[in-house]
């Protein structure tokens, strides 16, 4: 008898570890968009990042590496939202690094978020948002806002935009943003 409780208890404990496993592995989110290289300087920084519903930063998903490896303590303007909500001052190099990349070609660009936060931790399900910040030039910036269900009724709604100072032709560094979930 105590054998046979053993086992099941094992094998319970074993099927809910691997429920946990496949939640995580199967929600997913992502956000793409067209983006086009600027000329000239100041501009062509990018972040992406997810937030949950009360606005607390979660996880970075990209960054451009010149703003994340000190390009924000000389130019304030560059992805300042992201630079704040991030918390990057205090960042280690490796947790820097496992985030930024050389700012892309031009073209269509994706990122997926897998359901963790910055620990690696599944979340709970729930509303989210992944938010994606640009530098256009200079004090030009835009912010994307994609909410998200994660979980139950798993969906993406229409993203929102925000720009800040004279973009002008410069709004066309990042365009046609969308956001979905994944099973």
């Amino acid at each position: 008898m105590k054998r046979f409780l053993f086992i099941s208890i094992f094998s319970i404990l074993t099927l809910a570890c691997t429920g946990a496993q496949q939640r995580t592995s199967q929600a997913a989110a992502e956000l793409s968009f067209s983006f086009t290289r600027l000329s000239g300087s100041a501009s062509n920084q990018f972040a992406v990042w997810v937030e949950d519903s009360q606005g607390r930063y979660m996880k970075t998903l990209y960054a451009t590496r010149y703003t994340a490896t000190g390009g924000w303590k000389r130019r304030e303007t560059s992805i300042p939202v992201w630079v704040k909500k991030s918390g990057l001052a205090n960042l280690t190099n490796s947790q820097i690094d496992a985030v930024t990349g050389a700012t892309p070609r031009t073209g269509e660009l994706t990122y997926t978020w897998d359901g963790t936060d910055l620990n690696g931790t599944a979340v709970p399900s729930g509303d989210y948002f992944l938010i994606l910040e640009g530098t256009l030039r200079w004090e030009n910036q835009v912010l994307y806002r994609a909410p998200i269900r994660f979980g139950r009724g798993a969906a993406a709604a229409e993203v929102s935009v925000e720009y800040t100072g004279e973009a002008g032709n410069d709004r066309n560094m990042i365009k046609d943003v969308k956001a979905r979930t994944l099973r």
